[in-house]
């Protein structure tokens, strides 16, 4: 029997639920290990998913039996390509390399919450559209998540807290940013983390929060 495979127009609920808990998973694990070993099993994670993903598209019956057993988490063009969890991994080895702490932590937050929820609100309300599939109510509500998300990071870690209503709205429109503008032809799970955590290192680096 021939599966269904989800597209980016469709909600997708298995998906985010699925994104949402694995990129706690990765904070989980960042914030209880040293930098240094954090890195080492971001490294042989991505290392050992890529090389799966990329050689099941070499070898069919594995392909084929990974795509059954993915099903539920799929989107239509992962059959032919490589799957948003391998972008998503890259992107959270490299934040992980190049920046510090705070910076990585709320640019996986913005990931895990912001992302599914502007995806949410922009497959089911998502009416004016600003850039492919991306939408104005997608976005605002990447805004919102972001700001709040920030909001609550900056005051429970002392963080700028003297400034903390612009930080947050900043923060908060570096989030909707990240999630809005395409880059290239690369996949968002990858630019995402990438594009929110190099504006956040550079917030932190204007206002003094590192």
């Amino acid at each position: 029997m021939q599966e269904n495979f989800k597209t980016k127009s469709d909600i997708h609920l298995a998906r985010k639920v699925w994104h949402f808990l694995g990129v706690l998973t990765i904070i989980w694990i960042y914030l209880r290990t040293a930098r240094s070993e954090a890195l080492q099993i971001a490294v042989g994670v991505t290392f050992l998913f890529l090389s799966l993903d990329i050689f099941r598209h070499s070898f069919p019956q594995l392909n084929t039996a990974l795509i059954k057993l993915m099903a539920p988490l799929m989107r239509e063009h992962e059959k032919t390509k490589l799957a948003g969890t391998s972008y998503l991994l890259v992107g959270m080895t490299f934040i992980v390399f190049m920046f510090s702490k705070d910076v990585v932590i709320l640019s996986l937050l913005f990931l895990a919450i912001a992302d599914p929820m502007a995806s949410f609100i922009g497959v089911k309300y998502g009416k004016d559209k600003i850039i492919g599939h991306k939408s104005l109510q997608g976005t605002m509500a990447a805004f919102v998540v972001c700001m709040v998300i920030s909001a609550i990071y900056f005051f429970t870690n002392n963080l700028m807290t003297e400034r903390i209503l612009i930080v947050s709205v900043l923060a908060g429109l570096i989030g909707a940013v990240s999630e809005l503008i395409p880059i290239w032809k690369l996949d968002d799970n990858f630019t995402f983390p990438v594009l929110s955590a190099t504006l956040l290192w550079l917030l932190f680096l204007v206002f003094g929060g590192a």
